[in-house]
């Protein structure tokens, strides 16, 4: 369902999708960081997911991260950036919100 979930939201295979949470995404994205959207943040990250399909085997989960996971690794490397907590609207939450068919933190 993660998959679905990512490719719903505007994130497929020919790009992101006009008018859709991807582009509000990426929009946001670009705005936040001055004009560019960042490398290894929510919106290339889950462009890269959505582009090949492997947003549950990457742990980004339905049900939630897996554990040992390249999902799990990412979590790790950001709650230690942030001084221990994963932040709201960060690349992990955004990633696992949507997979999960959220929103990703953005209204």
């Amino acid at each position: 369902m993660s998959d679905k979930n990512v490719h719903n939201a505007g994130f497929t295979s020919s790009g992101i999708k006009g008018g859709s949470l991807a582009s509000s995404v990426m929009s946001h994205e670009a705005r936040s960081s001055g004009g560019g959207v960042p490398s290894g943040g929510a919106t290339s990250t889950l462009q890269g997911m959505g582009a090949k399909g492997t947003t549950h085997s990457s742990g980004f989960t339905s049900s939630g991260i897996s554990g040992g996971s390249k999902a799990s690794s990412m979590m790790s490397r950001e709650a230690t950036a942030h001084g221990g907590g994963v932040p709201r609207g960060g690349t992990t939450s955004t990633v696992q919100s949507i997979s999960m068919g959220g929103k990703g933190g953005r209204r």
